[in-house]
């Protein structure tokens, strides 16, 4: 493809359910929520889970952080329509990349059974510096439960002793990634739940020095995306098709 032609929309279908795998609270809130609002007002369900709850994010014990921060995303999924917010409970900044971690997700994608699963940029060099190693560790994974999740012969206690049959997602996007394949056209209403969506983590947001605003920080983000894209605002994506984008349900 020409570099200067714009992002082709991501096919959408036969797509309905999306399963949104991060390491923390806010993860989503930096565009990609614009995403889901536009698809939960379609009618889609839409998952978050949440690998950790951020409690080592802020300078107060974790005891205390974690319980405001899980808050604090609960009023960031109401923002863009998000009911089903689910957490692993696995420790804030030491996620490792183990066979728990794996199934773990595995089986949350057996249980939600979603036709997309967006994560988040695991390269090493992210966002105009060094990635954090939770979101290495939290992309990487996802990706790999999708795998895992669709795979009888791996982690067969999901369906042996959990009645979780195998799950194959249809496609995974990635938010963030410096080379995307595809964007999600998003309107202004979007723009705004997405704003709103980051403005309700204000404890947290508090905490980050130099953090810019909001209603500048993410019209920006989408508006550069809708430049990719050829509209007004986006979220780009690099989607992978795993074998089904854009088939019928």
């Amino acid at each position: 493809m020409d570099a200067a032609a714009p992002l082709p929309p991501l096919p959408e279908d036969g797509l309905r359910r999306v399963l949104c795998v991060v390491a923390h609270p806010d993860d989503m809130e930096y565009g990609a929520s614009a995403a889901v609002a536009a698809w939960t007002e379609a009618g889609w369900e839409v998952t978050y889970l949440l690998l950790t709850r951020g409690e080592a994010g802020m300078a107060e014990p974790p005891e205390s952080v974690g319980p405001l921060r899980e808050r604090e995303q609960r009023s960031a999924c109401e923002r863009v329509g998000v009911t089903d917010l689910r957490y692993l409970g696995h420790p804030d900044g030491m996620l490792e990349g183990t066979l728990a971690l794996r199934r773990d997700i595995a089986r949350v994608i057996r249980q939600v059974r979603p036709d997309l699963v967006l994560t988040a940029n695991f390269e090493v060099e992210a966002y105009g510096g060094l990635n954090q190693a939770d979101h290495r560790v939290a992309g990487l994974a996802a990706v790999d439960a999708c795998r895992d999740a669709a795979n009888p012969w791996v982690f067969r206690e999901l369906a042996e002793q959990e009645q979780l049959a195998p799950w194959s997602a249809r496609a995974v996007a990635i938010v963030g990634h410096p080379q995307p394949t595809h964007a999600r056209a998003v309107g202004a209403d979007h723009v705004e739940a997405a704003v709103a969506s980051l403005q309700a983590h204000a404890a947290y947001l508090a905490h980050v020095t130099g953090h810019p605003a909001p209603e500048v920080l993410i019209p920006a983000i989408l508006a550069q995306g809708g430049a990719a894209a050829g509209t007004e605002h986006a979220v780009v994506l690099r989607v992978v098709d795993l074998g089904g984008l854009g088939g019928e349900e």
